[in-house]
């Protein structure tokens, strides 16, 4: 279900006037797509930032609600300034529902491997599958269960279970998730492997210190 969404239009653009919209509590913002000019508007700041907060996630359906008239859009890109917590600039992407979309979607993981009960640890390698489908089938995020997963072994895209209604972008062989021996480990066998090569690397040159004293006693 899409989210209701007002904005007004916005004849002045610039940074200056994008400034005087966020003092006023509103977030500059520019509709594209479709085959339409791409169409600059303003939104409240405190309406925005529920639309993009509900259970829909990233690709949440957007009823955007212009002067009057209204169409189905979806946001493309945010811009948020982290330090301060506020909204800067939103893009929408106008849609419709008897038309395909790409779109990215969060990989979400579930179950416990048996690599991480022995020990192991989780590498998160892909966080999002690209995929096409019609707006009203795009989902909250895709599941990646990795209870069967042992140390040392991977989950790539082709073993994921994905709902008939999507059509798969993202390249089968890509790595999803890995279960690896925690870096403790790792760092010290490394250390290990080092101070082994330092011990070699010390037994020829005794060596040819011999060497070179049995031949100045030769002389």
């Amino acid at each position: 279900m899409e989210q209701k969404l007002k904005a007004d239009r916005r004849e002045d653009t610039g940074k200056g006037a994008a400034r005087k919209a966020r003092a006023a509590g509103r977030v500059p913002g520019v509709v594209y797509g479709h085959g339409a000019d791409p169409l600059h508007i303003s939104v409240d700041a405190r309406d925005l930032f529920h639309t993009l907060h509900t259970e829909a996630g990233v690709n949440v359906l957007v009823d955007l609600r212009v002067d009057g008239d209204h169409f189905l859009a979806m946001p493309r890109e945010v811009q948020r300034d982290h330090l301060r917590g506020r909204l800067l600039h939103v893009d929408f992407l106008r849609i419709a529902r008897d038309e395909k979309i790409t779109v990215e979607v969060p990989i979400q993981l579930v179950g416990e491997s048996h690599g991480v009960k022995e020990g192991g640890v989780i590498e998160h390698h892909l966080w999002t599958l690209q995929v096409e489908c019609f707006p009203q089938d795009v989902p909250t995020s895709i599941d990646a269960d990795v209870s069967a997963l042992g140390l040392n072994e991977s989950l790539k895209v082709e073993d994921l279970q994905l709902p008939d209604k999507l059509e798969l972008q993202t390249p089968l062989e890509e790595v999803v998730v890995s279960v690896v021996p925690p870096q403790v480990l790792k760092l010290e066998e490394e250390e290990e492997a080092l101070e082994e090569a330092a011990e070699g690397e010390g037994e020829p040159t005794q060596d040819l210190a011999s060497g070179e004293s049995a031949a100045e006693g030769e002389g």
